[in-house]
C-alpha cells in the first residue's frame, strides 16, 4: 500500500521550514501531496495563487523531491473536503494528514474533525516555542486521531517574522526571487 503524506499549509510566503518539513516526509513516505490553503482561521494577505506558485517553487528546490508534488484541486479552506479529494484521488494509499503542533489546540474546532480523523492518521511537527503536550493531544484522540509526533523538529522561522521584519534568511531562494519580481511584500523592500 502507498503511504501518503498529506502538507497543507497558508504558508505567506513559505519558509525555509516549510521546505526541511517537505524534504523530511518524502523521505518517510512514498508520496508527499502539498498544497497552499486559506485557513479560516487566519487572514492571508497574499492571494492564494501566489503562495501556491511560492510552494512550487519551494518544492522544485528540493535536492530529493521527485515524490512531493503541488496539488492545487486539493486546496480547499476545510481540509475534510480536501482529504475526500485525495482519497478520490489516490483509493488505495495509507493517508496521514500533516500539521504544525501550533495548530493542535485548533484542530478540535476543525470542520467535520471527527470523521476527519477516522480516515487519516495525524502527523504533528513540532514548532519552536509550540509544546506537544499529552494534555493538548487528548482532545485529538478523543475525537479519534490516531496521533504520531514526528522525530523532526521544525526550523525557528516563520512566514509572520519574514512579512513584519523582511529577513530573507527565512525563504528558499526561489520564493525570494519570487516575491521580488511580484512585488508581494512592503518587508521587501526594508533595510
Amino acid at each position: 500500500m502507498t503511504t501518503l503524506a498529506l502538507f497543507g499549509t497558508s504558508a505567506d510566503p513559505p519558509t525555509v521550514g516549510h521546505q526541511q518539513i517537505l524534504g523530511w516526509l518524502g523521505e518517510q513516505y512514498d508520496q508527499v501531496a502539498a498544497w497552499a490553503a486559506d485557513n479560516p482561521f487566519k487572514d492571508h494577505g497574499t492571494p492564494l495563487r501566489h503562495r501556491m506558485a511560492m510552494l512550487s517553487a519551494a518544492i522544485r528546490d528540493l535536492p530529493h523531491g521527485d515524490n512531493i508534488a503541488v496539488y492545487s484541486d486539493l486546496s480547499h479552506r476545510f481540509t475534510r473536503v480536501t482529504v475526500d479529494r485525495a482519497r478520490d484521488r489516490w483509493p488505495n494509499a495509507q493517508i496521514t494528514l500533516t500539521t504544525g503542533s501550533d495548530l493542535i489546540e485548533q484542530l478540535p474546532r476543525w470542520y467535520q474533525v471527527g470523521e476527519l480523523f477516522q480516515v487519516v492518521d495525524l502527523l504533528v511537527i513540532p514548532r519552536p516555542g509550540y509544546g506537544i503536550t499529552a494534555e493538548k493531544l487528548t482532545p485529538l484522540k478523543q475525537l479519534g486521531a490516531t496521533v504520531t509526533v514526528a522525530d523532526l523538529t521544525g526550523l525557528a522561522v516563520s512566514s509572520t517574522v519574514y512579512r513584519k521584519g523582511g529577513d530573507s534568511s527565512a525563504l528558499p531562494p526561489s520564493v525570494a526571487t519570487y516575491i521580488q519580481r511580484e512585488s508581494l511584500y512592503l518587508c521587501q523592500n526594508a533595510p
